[in-house]
């Protein structure tokens, strides 16, 4: 049988424009992760992985005019929004370089004998060691910052784990043209086209989650398909990490003084943060707690208006759009369910943005309404009107995990006054970032940053932005004994590599 080709389509019109690829065979998975596993020894150098790192973002950004183009063509994000989101992803190869130069992830702890402890202890010697192949799920609304170049292949690169790429269908032309560029990257620095491979079609993405010599995998897009392969790396003979963002409702709360303070501020500020990227982010707010009263409709005017002047836009693919027009009629048949605002099909292509207002008593239990508490991926967020604080609690009890969880305070309660603090106790076991004062859209790479939350937000623990995302792909060893001559280097009491390390007790910048 034929391997069916692989078409790079336009969103904007839904017509195929050009043949890409075909997708792989189980064969040609299994030559790109063996040539992955292949390329492990050229990244255990960590000078020569960070200067790979740096090399990768200067080639993306010399190769960014036909990068963006191509982006667009596949996308219909704008170029405005795509060449941000490459300078990001470019700042972020660049920070997993200095995070790998400076070797803190490794985690180095060095205990010596010591007889007199209860028990005694042995000489014991700590760190962490990259766990091999990891297969990259892209996703489809960040091309460039979580796909074939995204956090998850930065940070496993950075860890020393060669990668193999499942690629999006939504954007194949621009993963190929990427592993291009970070291939050729790659080259500069002696390292093998093997330690980045890319593969396309959805029979390759489940036949890469059971390979054997697959240690680990990163995956972000729905809860559907995230949990299936979840459930496949569990099911293999040697289960594996997964790491899967899946989806997220990230709800807002709007206290009653917060609203009689600043109405209009917080209409027009969600307005903004629901519709940007065509509410295509994975932190869109999608339920929002608002007050009943003259304060909530003076929020609920000004989200009217600001969402009313929302030009229609363009979804990723025709598929999200349909769903996303079926969600939102689903949705709207509801009784007691307004739309102030329409979300829906505007044009053969297009979709406009709109918000739909409930009684939060009806999401208060179990039953039909439960579908408002699903995520419905486009520009559309749920206003539920509370009559008091114990309705808006009874509904935050009934929600999932969350990536992001906001709260908007008056001034007073900001300071630490009234409902403040305990809205922030009810509020943090949601989600795992936890905004008082803001909207969740917007993550920034730094080194305190989490982006990550209870399931089904994601499928553990850790984080697929900042720093410590490096920390999936790694798994501590100790040795215990082992003569001076057999240590690598970064366990010798000399530190020739000049590590921070816990010695003895003592941290040692």
């Amino acid at each position: 049988m034929a391997a069916a080709p692989v078409w790079s389509v336009d969103p904007r019109t839904g017509k195929q424009r050009e043949q890409v690829a075909v997708e792989a065979t189980g064969q040609e998975v299994d030559a790109a992760v063996r040539a992955a596993r292949d390329a492990r020894g050229a990244l255990e150098d960590r000078t020569v992985r960070a200067a790979f790192l740096r090399t990768a973002a200067d080639r993306l950004e010399a190769a960014r005019d036909q990068l963006v183009e191509a982006a667009d063509a596949e996308t219909a994000l704008g170029p405005v929004r795509l060449t941000g989101e490459l300078a990001r992803t470019c700042y972020q190869l660049r920070a997993f370089a200095g995070i790998v130069e400076e070797g803190a992830f490794l985690d180095v702890v060095i205990n010596h004998p010591d007889d007199t402890a209860t028990p005694p202890v042995p000489d014991l010697r700590r760190y962490k060691v990259p766990l091999g192949v990891v297969a990259v799920y892209s996703a489809s609304n960040f091309p460039f910052a979580f796909s074939v170049a995204g956090g998850d292949t930065a940070s496993a690169l950075a860890a020393g784990c060669p990668v193999v790429v499942k690629a999006h269908p939504d954007h194949p032309a621009l993963s190929e043209l990427v592993a291009a560029v970070l291939r050729r990257a790659a080259a500069e620095h002696g390292i093998p086209d093997g330690v980045l491979g890319l593969v396309h079609g959805f029979a390759a993405g489940v036949e890469l989650i059971k390979h054997p010599q697959v240690t680990a995998a990163g995956f972000t897009g729905s809860v559907r398909g995230g949990r299936a392969l979840f459930d496949a790396a569990a099911a293999r003979p040697v289960p594996i990490p997964f790491h899967g963002e899946l989806g997220s409702l990230n709800p807002v709360l709007v206290t009653e003084a917060a609203a009689a303070e600043r109405a209009e501020q917080i209409g027009s500020g969600l307005a903004g943060s629901m519709t940007l990227g065509v509410g295509q982010f994975c932190v869109k707010p999608g339920l929002v707690l608002a007050p009943q009263g003259a304060a909530g409709d003076r929020l609920v005017k000004s989200l009217t208006e600001a969402v009313s002047d929302t030009e229609a836009g363009v979804l990723l693919d025709h598929r999200m759009r349909d769903n996303f027009v079926a969600g939102v009629a689903e949705r709207a048949r509801l009784a007691d369910v307004e739309t102030p605002v329409t979300p829906g099909a505007n044009g053969e292509h297009t979709v406009s943005a709109g918000f739909l207002t409930v009684p939060a008593g009806r999401l208060a239990q179990e039953g039909e309404y439960d579908l408002l508490l699903e995520e419905c991926f486009g520009p559309v967020t749920v206003v539920a009107r509370y009559e008091d604080e114990d309705e808006a609690t009874a509904v935050l009890s009934r929600l999932p995990g969350n990536l992001t969880a906001t709260v908007h305070l008056s001034a007073e309660e900001a300071a630490g006054e009234g409902r403040g603090p305990r809205v922030l106790a009810e509020l943090t076991p949601l989600a795992g970032r936890v905004l008082v004062n803001g909207w969740p859209t917007g993550v920034a790479v730094a080194p305190a940053q989490h982006h990550g939350g209870p399931y089904p937000a994601t499928t553990s623990t850790s984080t697929s932005v900042g720093g410590t995302a490096i920390e999936r792909w790694l798994r501590p060893v100790v040795y215990q004994g082992a003569p001076a001559a057999l240590l690598p280097a970064e366990l010798r009491d000399d530190n020739p590599l000049g590590l921070p390390r816990r010695f003895d007790g003592r941290l040692e910048r």
